[in-house]
């Protein structure tokens, strides 16, 4: 794969207990590591959630294989955060296509 596509640079992140200063932890998102993307498809819908319309955009965001991407971490860029609800390899596993949602709020 030519570096060409990958033009989209952004955070990985997991949900880790993070230092509230205090003595205590919250839960918080920490970064893993830098991504380089292809971010593509992006699609919306309407859905009705709790009785309320909400709008849903999902994106499928290519990136060099990784073992440490996994479902429930979140991609960060500059604009727009991604929640990562499926990971899937390609046949020759050089590349993971996530499919993704976006984080309204992140």
């Amino acid at each position: 794969m030519r570096a060409g596509p990958l033009r989209h640079s952004g955070s990985l992140q997991r949900q880790a207990r993070v230092s509230d200063g205090m003595g205590g932890y919250s839960q918080g998102w920490a970064e893993v590591r830098k991504v380089r993307a292809e971010i593509t498809m992006p699609t919306g819908r309407v859905a009705t959630v709790a009785q309320q319309i909400k709008t849903v955009v999902s994106a499928e965001i290519r990136v060099r294989m990784a073992r440490d991407i996994k479902a429930g971490q979140r991609l960060v860029f500059t604009d727009d955060t991604y929640a990562i609800e499926a990971v899937l390899a390609d046949n020759d596993r050089t590349m993971l296509r996530l499919l993704c949602s976006n984080v309204t709020n992140p």
